[in-house]
């Protein structure tokens, strides 16, 4: 596995990489002091992971993982001294897979590494190799193509395996538990936020006018629906 690390501290830097070293020998790391090192890092290299600060120099974070984003769902968690809620909500509104808020121990990290790699290797499998048909919304779970009135929908692993969970149940209400629990895992299983950013990207992407949706519908107090023609 191939991790880049952008940080702007060399401490932490330095500190990464000899974990990475020492518990994970298997990884290389590459390093970007600044955002602009960082996304041109990143299109010159296939790294598997993205390790990204928010406050650096040239270009913050956000911005980084706006452009990561544009061309890539590479697993990124956010490390940062930002502890404010509305900080990690924009985060995992943009599309981060994990927000730790430094300072944090080494097996925290990798612990949540692991997670995401075990969520990851577990693609949702669908029962039915015919592709689902809810009005505009086309997914084809072969080809893993989600397309809304013929136009190609890009999604990120994650929020195609939100919407392929709540495809396989079709109608009916999925509760926000056991999407978390499904999509991110049993860990992550009371992060309403996490959720809530998901399901707004999707809607983002999905609906005409996403504060009004007609495809993911939520059943307040309950969970969500994709919601079919009648």
């Amino acid at each position: 596995m191939k991790v880049l690390i952008v940080d702007d501290d060399p401490d932490v830097v330095e500190a990464l990489t000899l974990t990475f070293d020492l518990l994970q020998p298997q990884c290389s790391v590459l390093e970007a002091r600044d955002g602009e090192t960082a996304v041109e890092t990143f299109s010159r290299e296939s790294s598997d992971l993205v390790l990204l600060d928010i406050i650096l120099p040239q270009m913050d974070g956000y911005e980084v993982l706006r452009r990561i984003r544009q061309v890539s769902d590479v697993p990124v968690i956010m490390l940062t001294v930002k502890e404010e809620e509305r900080d990690k909500v924009r985060a995992l509104g943009m599309g981060a897979d994990d927000y730790i808020v430094k300072p944090f121990s080494a097996l925290e990290l990798l612990a949540r590494i692991k997670a995401i790699q075990r969520r990851r290797e577990v693609e949702p499998q669908v029962a039915e190799a015919t592709p689902l048909v809810c009005g505009d919304l086309r997914i084809d779970f072969l080809e893993r193509e989600v397309t809304v009135a013929d136009r190609p929908v890009k999604l990120t692993h994650t929020e195609y395996g939100l919407l392929v969970c709540l495809a396989r149940n079709a109608g009916r209400v999925v509760s926000a538990r056991a999407l978390l629990t499904r999509v991110w895992g049993p860990e992550d299983a009371e992060d309403l936020s996490r959720l809530k950013m998901c399901v707004q990207r999707l809607r983002a992407k999905l609906e005409k006018n996403p504060s009004r949706p007609t495809y993911i519908v939520t059943e307040r107090g309950a969970g969500y629906r994709l919601e079919m023609p009648k």
